[in-house]
């Protein structure tokens, strides 16, 4: 089966307005950040074309900045070689999601909720995901949900899960870090994986920055398999 990935991505993580201009999908981020920013290309590409693009971003407020997938390969030279630098690569990943409910979560370990409460807010603003990108959160269409971790009686992080699709992508995962290194997000995923379970999904996801060495080890524990990879290139 032949998942599309930028769909996925689109899907549980959705821009607040989408414009087709000639051969790019501009997204409108309301500050949400680059996944919700960045243009992406739907078909063969001229300099007009990318002249377009840009002043289109910034006539939303927005920096200039194009995400690259494979395929892209013509694009990157272009942008490369108008000064863009490169942003941001990253790994996705994913698993069928029986692969992570073998096990059970222990009890009080990780809750599923939708609407945030505001101790799962704090924990991402720490973490500087702020209003923009909760915005983002609830603009997702669902199935959606939120986790709690707990670990020692206290709260010790959040994540946020959503499906398109038949295919669940965990997005915003914070550990507080007085909490980290005990294997909460280990039981992040399992929970998210038995949710995903639960509401219809198939296969769980999620998007890791490349420089993130031991994210992509635990995912890499877990049995997922790297299925996509994309960057960023922005004119700053």
């Amino acid at each position: 089966m032949t998942v599309d990935w930028a769909a996925v991505v689109d899907g549980t993580w959705p821009a607040a307005r989408y414009m087709q201009l000639g051969p790019f999908l501009l997204r409108e981020g309301q500050g949400g950040g680059s996944r919700v920013s960045a243009a992406s290309r739907i078909g063969p590409v001229t300099p007009p074309d990318i002249d377009a693009a840009e002043a289109a971003m910034q006539a939303m407020g927005q920096k200039r900045i194009f995400c690259l997938r494979p395929g892209d390969e013509a694009l990157n030279e272009m942008l490369a070689a108008r000064g863009y630098d490169i942003l941001d690569p990253v790994n996705i990943y994913a698993c069928p999601v029986a692969r992570l409910t073998d096990q059970p979560v222990p009890p009080v370990t990780v809750f599923t909720l939708w609407e945030p409460l505001a101790i799962m807010r704090e924990i991402w603003a720490q973490g500087g995901i702020g209003p923009e990108r909760l915005a983002v959160m609830e603009r997702a269409p669902g199935p959606k949900t939120g986790l709690l971790l707990r670990h020692r009686d206290q709260p010790a992080g959040t994540g946020f899960v959503a499906i398109h699709d038949g295919t669940a992508m965990l997005h915003a995962l914070e550990i507080v870090p007085a909490h980290r290194r005990q294997g909460l997000g280990r039981w992040a995923m399992r929970a998210a994986a038995f949710w995903a379970l639960d509401n219809g999904a198939h296969t769980l996801s999620v998007i890791c920055t490349k420089a993130n060495t031991g994210a992509n080890a635990l995912y890499h524990s877990l049995g997922m398999e790297r299925v996509g990879e994309y960057h960023y290139r922005q004119l700053v």
